[in-house]
């Protein structure tokens, strides 16, 4: 049953009749921190009343779960008190079918909602979503306050995207096979595009000259009025994060997409994702060991998921982007729930079958 956030204090601008409730697009690559980032603003929300947007990539709603299970948020099933999992597709082509609708039945709560966020999965071009406001349905209710992109800094200080377009281009002239490394090159730039901030995440685990490095190859793909921070843990202020009032919608041609010539845009069909509901347990030492190899063996972008650990009250939620992985205890095990292990898997050229010969 899908939930949204409510508390108590009411922002008095906001709570106005006439005014548009602002909207916050979190969007950044497959294992960012957005999802972490979410969870901390509703854990601090300054009295705000949030409604959270997330898309998923695959069944399984993990994002939307985690946000759920934040300390904060009720699950009382109330109509006024909901996070939504858009699970469909990727937001950016389903804009019309699936978040249309969501929105609007936002839209006729706004007097108990002061600001949305929406997390856009990995893969989502930001731009189309951002043109959604446009739409008359909601542009009288609603308008980007800000996109924020969240970079991963570890993940670019090795190579995760090339830094010298020419090369890019060379290479995809020469080797039709590197078409989806320029996909996900060009992906990154349009997020970079969209942006209103950007944060550069996971700068702990880097050296200084390294940060220094990827803070300017950021700042290469932004406009000079585009501010940029850097986290470690992501625990910022929401007052860093919201109340923009950029408008988004009102400035596109100043967010500058790979795909504005396009009437449509297609993602590489070779990213998929595959999922796994385990009825076993697993001690966490020894299930990263099975992860691990497995993103030596396939070319996994991705891993996120809930694991049950014999002996243990809580549940264990495992997150890796490459061959690194955090792990923490998120929540008790409720007394009516199944204890499972679940588990996505997000990359490319995936076996599912095979992966579960070597999960099981």
């Amino acid at each position: 049953m899908p939930l949204i956030c409510s508390f108590a204090v009411i922002n008095i601008l906001w709570n106005n009749m006439g005014a548009k409730i602002p909207v916050t697009i979190i969007t950044g690559f497959l294992g960012s921190g957005k999802t972490t980032l979410i969870r901390h603003l509703l854990e601090n929300n300054q009295g705000k009343r949030i409604a959270v947007l997330v898309n998923e990539f695959g069944e399984l709603g993990i994002d939307g779960e985690l946000l759920k299970s934040c300390q904060i948020c009720p699950e009382d099933g109330n109509i006024n008190n909901r996070i939504f999992e858009l699970t469909n597709g990727c937001l950016c082509c389903t804009v019309q079918e699936e978040f249309l609708p969501t929105m609007q039945k936002l839209l006729q709560s706004r007097n108990s909602i002061d600001c949305i966020l929406i997390e856009t999965s990995g893969l989502a071009l930001p731009k189309p979503l951002i043109k959604a406001f446009r739409w008359h349905e909601i542009r009288s209710g609603a308008t980007v306050d800000a996109v924020v992109t969240v970079v991963d800094c570890a993940a670019v200080a090795v190579g995760a995207f090339a830094s010298n377009p020419d090369v890019v281009v060379g290479h995809r002239e020469a080797d039709k096979g590197l078409e989806h490394e320029a996909h996900l090159k060009e992906l990154f730039e349009d997020q970079l595009a969209s942006a209103d901030l950007v944060v550069i995440n996971k700068t702990d685990l880097v050296d200084k000259t390294t940060k220094v490095a990827v803070e300017t190859l950021v700042k290469r793909e932004l406009s000079g009025f585009v501010k940029v921070i850097d986290s470690c843990e992501i625990k910022l202020e929401p007052s860093l994060l919201l109340g923009f009032n950029a408008a988004a919608e009102d400035n596109l041609n100043d967010r500058p997409s790979h795909h504005d010539t396009e009437d449509d845009h297609n993602h590489d069909e070779e990213i998929a994702s595959a999922h796994f509901v385990l009825d076993r347990t697993y001690e966490p030492n020894e299930l990263l060991r099975r992860l691990r190899l497995l993103t030596q063996e396939y070319d996994i972008y991705r891993i996120k998921g809930f694991v049950d650990v014999p002996n243990r009250p809580m549940r264990l939620v495992v997150q890796g982007v490459g061959r690194r992985f955090d792990q923490f205890y998120d929540r008790l095990w409720r007394v009516n729930e199944t204890r499972q292990t679940t588990l996505v898997f997000i990359g490319k050229n995936l076996d599912t079958a095979a992966i579960r010969l070597k999960l099981v």
